[in-house]
């Protein structure tokens, strides 16, 4: 899923032969521990890839835009965006939603748990998930521009 996530936003051909491994260390496994690895590794990625532009390895920047991901749940109290691993394990559905900044989809898990959930539940969920990777959005540019003195 990681590796997916991050390869959809960037131009592969542009690239070319470069080979970037990037080691994903979540600090703070609960809940959502994959979903916080495409966000965080994306930033790293981008960082990388703008080093490689100074260094003139790379003409421009081979990325198509920015990715992050959310992971939802259906609680008893409704859709519940990033669940810790106490809501996580009591959840009746758990979601996972890999999404770009230009609102394309990468990737969407959906696992009922007990029972079927109604697609109302999902859909509720789904539009949790994009207000939360908004944030990451600003998050990540934020990060970004911290990183190279903007």
């Amino acid at each position: 899923m990681i590796g997916r996530s991050l390869r959809s936003v960037v131009d592969l051909p542009a690239l070319g032969e470069i080979s970037i491994t990037l080691d994903c260390d979540v600090l703070n496994a609960d809940g959502g521990t994959r979903c916080a690895s495409i966000t965080g590794a994306w930033v790293a990625l981008r960082l990388a890839l703008g080093k490689l532009v100074a260094a003139h390895v790379l003409r421009q920047l081979p990325l198509r835009g920015q990715v992050a991901a959310v992971s939802c749940g259906l609680t008893e109290a409704g859709p519940v965006l990033d669940l810790d691993y106490a809501e996580d394990s009591a959840a009746a559905a758990d979601t996972n939603f890999v999404l770009t900044a230009d609102r394309r989809i990468v990737e969407i898990q959906a696992t009922a748990e007990d029972a079927p959930f109604m697609e109302d539940s999902f859909t509720a969920m789904f539009d949790l998930a994009r207000q939360g990777v908004s944030v990451l959005f600003d998050a990540q540019t934020a990060a970004v521009n911290a990183a190279e003195g903007h």
